[in-house]
């Protein structure tokens, strides 16, 4: 248990910085460009946000399950990854292009495009290679992968937005510029580019994407239910109302940090696993835990949401904060699949998410269709909370199937549930 405490400190000061640099930057653009830029800025993201999880291929994910299973080496994982990268890359621009220019109303400003397409390829290539530090436990390695980026982002959207008002392009070569310092220190530092060879070894591309692929659709059905509201209002509503939903979705996305920071760790631990039903009982106390501490979050942001709001974005988002307070619950509620959804992966069962998600998926389309027409930000709101809710409800019946754990037991709190918060105050202490 200490260096499962270790780790998830090490995971906590990374979401911690990732979501102070995040918001950071997430207010800036608001207070600057303001609603209609931030709705043209959240449909211009959505295709190339999606398409992170169509051109990954579970890549990382199943990079962290054979090395993490020692059924590869590190070498050879590397080498099929930087192959399979390849191909993603220009197999991802070239749809996602397609998509935004033909398919979005933002899609009408070249170069807006290709700057929102320009991170697709280091992004993805550090997302691959991130499954190697997963595999192999280095959480902290791991860690500097995704918040290093961050800091970047705000950096340079401060430089180019707030000082040198370059508005929408600033902001997305902003976007850019993160994942393109970390791909470099990965390809040198790390030494990836001894790893890029013609020489391909097939047995492996075909075991890596055959599990992947599974990956993948998980990924792509899981962030499709939280993009297609963004979608759905570009093309049924204001660039107005997409700006004020993106707002009020962005504050829930960092909420969601709370099952994150333990559920990279649950996936990294999981994958490494030698008693698959032990670790399942850990995961179950993790989940009452994470849904205990999001719940109190949820219900001080409902209380003080206007105040947030307005206090973070101006008063021209007040619109957002109905949004946020219709999605609470479910985010709520989602919190559930957040959590053990990363046990059943990181065993090689990433297939069990879709029994929960697509039925979920398809009310949350069929809703925004009545709702966004009608009450346009708060009715998608509504429609992703009741999908949300739907997902939870089915996933944990799932999973307690799947791991011959009863749901009672699963939801129960114990006094043995609080002693890891016990070690980690300790912990911080010293």
């Amino acid at each position: 248990m200490n260096t499962f405490i270790k780790d998830v400190l090490s995971v906590g000061v990374s979401k911690i910085l990732i979501i102070v640099f995040g918001l950071t930057t997430s207010i800036i653009i608001a207070r600057v460009l303001g609603p209609e830029k931030n709705g043209v800025i959240a449909a211009l993201l959505v295709y190339p946000s999606l398409f992170m999880s169509i051109g990954s291929l579970g890549i990382r994910q199943s990079t962290t399950y054979f090395l993490g299973k020692e059924i590869f080496t590190e070498d050879q994982i590397k080498t099929a990854i930087t192959q399979i990268w390849l191909f993603t890359t220009v197999f991802s621009i070239a749809v996602c292009f397609f998509l935004m220019r033909y398919l979005s109303k933002s899609g009408e400003n070249i170069w807006l495009v290709i700057l929102a397409l320009s991170p697709i390829p280091f992004a993805l290539f550090n997302t691959y290679n991130s499954g190697i530090f997963l595999g192999k436990n280095q959480i902290g390695t791991f860690n500097k992968i995704n918040w290093i980026p961050t800091i970047i982002v705000f950096v340079i959207t401060a430089i180019l937005v707030l000082w040198l008002s370059y508005g929408i392009s600033g902001y997305l070569v902003a976007l850019a510029a993160g994942p393109i310092f970390i791909s470099l220190i990965l390809l040198f530092k790390n030494k990836f580019i001894n790893a890029f060879s013609f020489n391909c070894d097939w047995g492996i591309i075909k075991r890596m994407l055959s599990l992947g692929v599974v990956y993948a659709i998980a990924l792509l059905v899981i962030n499709l239910n939280y993009r297609i509201d963004v979608i759905l209002l570009d093309n049924l509503s204001t660039e107005f109302e997409t700006g004020i939903y993106s707002k009020g979705v962005s504050i829930t996305e960092y909420l969601w940090q709370i099952p994150m920071l333990l559920s990279t760790v649950v996936f990294a631990r999981s994958a490494v696993s030698k008693d698959d039903s032990a670790f399942s009982l850990k995961v179950a106390q993790l989940l009452r835990l994470s849904f205990l501490a999001i719940g109190l979050v949820a219900l001080v942001l409902i209380l003080l949401s206007e105040f947030i709001i307005v206090l973070m974005y101006g008063k021209a988002f007040i619109g957002s904060v109905m949004v946020l307070n219709t999605l609470l619950p479910g985010v709520l509620l989602l919190t559930i699949f957040k959590v053990i959804n990363m046990d059943l992966s990181g065993k090689g069962k990433p297939w069990v998410s879709l029994k929960a998600m697509i039925p979920a998926l398809i009310i949350n389309i069929i809703l925004n269709v009545v709702f966004i027409p009608k009450f346009g930000a708060v009715g998608a709101a509504l429609a992703s909370t009741i999908s949300y809710s739907l997902a939870a409800i089915l996933f944990i019946f799932f999973y307690s199937k799947e791991t011959k754990i009863p749901i009672s037991v699963m939801v129960k709190y114990k006094a043995s549930d609080f002693q890891p918060i016990v070690q980690l105050l300790r912990k911080l202490k010293q």
